[in-house]
C-alpha cells in the first residue's frame, strides 16, 4: 500500500463527513479553512523534515509519489488539508446538538428560576 493511498483514504473519509454537513446547511468559511491549511502545512513541512533529518522516522521510497519538500514527502500535506476539512464539519454536526441541547437544560433552569423560590410545590 502506498501513502497517497492512505491519504485517499483519509481524506475521502473527511470529504463524507463534509459532505453530510454541507447537505445539512454546514459551510464552514473557506477563508478559515484556507488559512488553517496554510498554517498546518508550513508546521508540517518545518516539523516533518526537523523529524526525519534527525533519524527519527524515515519513508519507503517504494511507496511515495516522490514530490518531495526537501526531506519531506508531498503527501504528508493531505493530512492536514483532511483535518482543516474534517474538524469543522464535525465540530457542526455534533455541537449543534450538543450546544441545542445545553441551551434548552439552561432555559429551562431560567424558567424554574423565574417562578420564585418554591415555585411548583
Amino acid at each position: 500500500m502506498t501513502y497517497l493511498l492512505l491519504v485517499v483514504l483519509f481524506a475521502g473519509a473527511a470529504a463524507a463527513v463534509v459532505a453530510v454537513a454541507h447537505v445539512r446547511g454546514v459551510r464552514p468559511s473557506l477563508r478559515a479553512v484556507a488559512w488553517s491549511f496554510a498554517v498546518l502545512a508550513v508546521m508540517t513541512i518545518v516539523f516533518d523534515n526537523l523529524m526525519i533529518a534527525a533519524g527519527l522516522f524515515e519513508f519507503a521510497d517504494a511507496h511515495l509519489v516522490g514530490l518531495r519538500f526537501w526531506r519531506a514527502p508531498v503527501e504528508d500535506l493531505g493530512y492536514p488539508l483532511a483535518v482543516v476539512l474534517l474538524l469543522p464539519a464535525l465540530w457542526h454536526l455534533l455541537g449543534r446538538r450538543a450546544g441545542r441541547a445545553g441551551a434548552d437544560a439552561a432555559a429551562a433552569s431560567e424558567a424554574g428560576d423565574a417562578r420564585g423560590p418554591g415555585a411548583g410545590r
